[in-house]
């Protein structure tokens, strides 16, 4: 019996790639990628923060899910271009209602965050210090 996916479960596949589609580069990498093709410099230069390390692994990822291809091109020096995939233009849709959302509510999730930081220092503030001693047996 084949069960469906249930990304609830730690065990299950459909979470992997929940965890690999809400990964921040992942997000920012096929995001730079929506309009067309991109060289791994252009990428590099246009995804502020992002370490060699990094892209180089969220691109080897995108690539083995089959949301991104690489394409060489044997000149020299040797030109690669890494391009959405069918399956991966069709996730461009949602990451793009999931930036518009940060956009448009950023203020508020900042406002939010000042207030509940401010709530967490006068509580710490006001609290009483315990210290221990340790103690040998």
């Amino acid at each position: 019996m084949v069960h469906a996916p249930d990304p609830y479960s730690r065990l299950c596949p459909s979470r992997q790639l929940l965890d690999r589609i809400g990964d921040k580069w992942t997000v920012l990498v096929m995001g730079v990628l929506t309009p067309g093709p991109r060289r791994y410099g252009d990428l590099a230069r246009a995804i502020d923060g992002v370490s060699q390390k990094m892209l180089t692994q969220t691109l080897r990822h995108l690539e083995r899910d089959g949301l991104v291809t690489r394409t060489v091109h044997a000149t020299v020096p040797v030109r690669v271009d890494y391009e959405l995939t069918a399956l991966g233009r069709s996730l461009t849709g949602p990451l793009a209602v999931l930036e518009a959302w940060a956009r448009d509510n950023l203020a508020s999730i900042e406002e939010a965050r000042a207030v509940y930081d401010d709530a967490r220092d006068a509580s710490s503030a006001s609290a009483p210090v315990t210290t221990y001693q340790a103690t040998t047996g």
